[in-house]
């Protein structure tokens, strides 16, 4: 079975977001791929005996997709700030959609997302039939995604992503610090790449 590796990032020093958070968050990251790889490992072995090994079957395969989102968001979250913020065109295909879908209300709308109750994810998603975006927030990180739709900006509200720079009340400032640390052109490259 293949195993995935661990991806290393080029992200420069952020505005309040510290170094040491992104160290801690980096190493959380690398310990669901560690776990994917796993499970993954485990559930070949007890494949062998389906009917001695059932719980243990299922509890990892209840995991498995935990562990793999986890992986997953991660990755997307982290590639938002390789190369430093960048401010979203004006002039891009993502923009002039923002505007037509959400007017200037893009930003306030996906924050209010994040600042709902609970871990997981603000995520925005695009829909290349319907040809419109999908927002919402994902549930710890496997429960309440758009099924076969391209993540093209992903917001982790863990408390791990927060709590080291702005304690336990602190989600709001942190997703503050989040936008002004976007690299935009990220997003926008995600967003022609789902809308081609």
């Amino acid at each position: 079975m293949n195993q995935y590796t661990a991806r290393t990032f080029n992200i420069p020093a952020l505005d309040g977001i510290s170094a040491k958070s992104i160290e801690e968050h980096i190493g959380l990251y690398q310990g669901y791929v560690k776990n994917f790889n796993a499970i993954s490992s485990k559930l070949v072995e007890y494949a062998k005996d389906t009917e001695g090994n059932a719980h243990a079957l299922s509890e990892l395969i209840r995991r498995k997709s935990f562990e793999f989102d986890g992986m997953r968001l991660h990755e997307l979250y982290f590639e938002q700030f390789e190369s430093g913020a960048a401010p979203l065109s004006a002039e891009s295909a993502l923009a002039k959609a923002f505007a037509a879908e959400y007017h200037e209300y893009f930003v306030p709308y996906f924050r209010a997302i994040g600042l709902m109750r609970g871990p997981g994810w603000a995520v925005l998603c695009y829909d290349p039939i319907g040809k419109q975006f999908q927002a919402g927030f994902v549930g710890e990180q496997h429960q309440g995604h758009f099924a076969t739709l391209p993540v093209i900006l992903a917001l982790d509200v863990w408390e791990h992503a927060f709590l080291l720079d702005y304690g336990a009340q602190g989600k709001g400032k942190y997703i503050d610090a989040f936008f002004t640390n976007l690299n935009w052109k990220v997003v926008e490259k995600r967003f022609e790449q789902a809308s081609e």
